[in-house]
C-alpha cells in the first residue's frame, strides 16, 4: 500500500491517538509523531505545566506552529497524533484537508469519561463534571466530523482499530 499523504489521527483526549498512531506507523513503516510529546520536548515542560504557567493561549500558539511545520514538510511518510483540541483550529483543519488523510477515533462519551476522569495530565478537564466533559465532547465532535474518516472504536481492541484504519486506507487507495 502506497499512500502519498500524511496520516493524521484526531479525537477527544483519551481516545487512544498516541497508542493507535504508534501501532499504525509500525504497520505502515512510517515515522510517528505525537504532537503533545513534541511540544513537551520543545518547551521542556509538560502540557499541564504549560497550561498552568503560560496558559492555554500560549499552548495553542505553539501547537499551531508545531503542527503546521510538520504538515508542511515534504515528507509524506508520517503518522501524526494531534491533541484533542488541535482540530478545532481552522488553519490546522484546512491544512490537514490539503495534504493529509484524517481519521477521527470516535468513542462513546461514557468510555472517554471513564478513561480521562482521574488523569492529572489533562488540564482542560480539571474540575469539570461528567456532564461538562460530555458537552465538550459534543462540541468537539462537530469539528471531528469534518475528518476524512470516522473510526468507531468502542468494543474494539487496539489492533482491530488499526486494521479498520488500514482498510479505509486501502479503499481510499483503490478509489484514489
Amino acid at each position: 500500500m502506497k499512500i502519498k499523504k500524511k496520516i493524521v489521527l484526531i479525537g477527544m483526549m483519551g481516545s487512544g491517538k498516541s497508542t493507535i498512531g504508534a501501532l499504525l506507523s509500525k504497520k505502515l513503516n512510517r515515522k510517528f509523531i505525537d504532537i503533545d510529546n513534541k511540544i513537551e520536548k520543545i518547551e521542556k515542560k509538560t502540557i499541564s505545566q504549560i497550561f498552568r504557567l503560560e496558559g492555554e493561549k500560549h499552548f495553542r500558539k505553539i501547537e499551531l506552529e508545531t503542527i503546521l511545520s510538520l504538515l508542511n514538510l515534504k515528507d509524506s511518510e508520517l503518522v501524526l497524533s494531534l491533541g484533542g483540541g488541535a482540530f478545532l483550529d481552522e488553519k490546522i483543519k484546512k491544512n490537514i484537508k490539503i495534504n493529509s488523510l484524517s481519521f477521527w477515533l470516535n468513542w462513546k462519551s461514557s468510555t472517554i469519561i471513564k478513561r480521562i476522569r482521574k488523569s492529572s495530565k489533562r488540564p482542560l478537564i480539571q474540575g469539570l463534571t461528567d456532564q461538562e466533559i460530555e458537552k465538550m465532547m459534543l462540541d468537539r465532535n462537530k469539528h471531528y466530523a469534518r475528518s476524512n474518516f470516522k473510526i468507531d472504536c468502542d468494543n474494539h481492541k487496539k489492533n482491530e482499530i488499526v486494521d479498520k484504519i488500514l482498510l479505509k486506507l486501502k479503499e481510499n487507495e483503490i478509489k484514489g
